[in-house]
């Protein structure tokens, strides 16, 4: 079974002068505006690194949820930001990294096995497996 989502962008002049909307099948995102502007300084706007690290957040946060219920835990909180890194690579740029910082409340859990589950999320969600880059993960525990 395959599951397809749709994203859309429209980008209209070229180089640095140009600009684009992106929008997301759903209308989570509706003529979200990108362009040189978003991506290298600090436009209004998005950029494809921000919609990867959430996108990136989302999965492995999500991934986990359920690594933690099917070890049967019933409660708890997770939060995760994701920093992805973009940097120039010859004439263009490349995705090197993203960074997972992930803090974790999950009543009754031990931190090793928080720990274990968390990084078997990393590995296995379907963002991290798409990422051609460098993947580190950082957890703050309560249990």
């Amino acid at each position: 079974m395959a599951i397809t989502k749709t994203g859309s962008a429209k980008y209209e002049g070229l180089g640095k002068s140009g600009k684009g909307h992106v929008s997301t099948e759903s209308g989570a995102l509706k003529d979200q505006p990108y362009g040189f502007n978003t991506r290298f300084e600090d436009g209004s706007g998005t950029n494809p690194e921000e919609l990867i690290a959430a996108a990136h957040a989302s999965c492995f946060t999500m991934a986990l949820a359920f690594q933690l219920g099917d070890a049967g835990y019933e409660n708890g909180t997770l939060e995760t930001t994701a920093k992805v890194s973009l940097e120039k690579d010859g004439d263009g740029f490349t995705v090197t990294r993203s960074d997972l910082t992930l803090t974790g409340n999950v009543p009754d859990a031990e931190q090793a096995k928080f720990e274990e589950l968390a990084n078997k999320a990393k590995e296995n969600c379907p963002i991290s497996k798409l990422l051609d880059a460098e993947i580190t993960l950082t957890t703050n525990f309560s249990g």
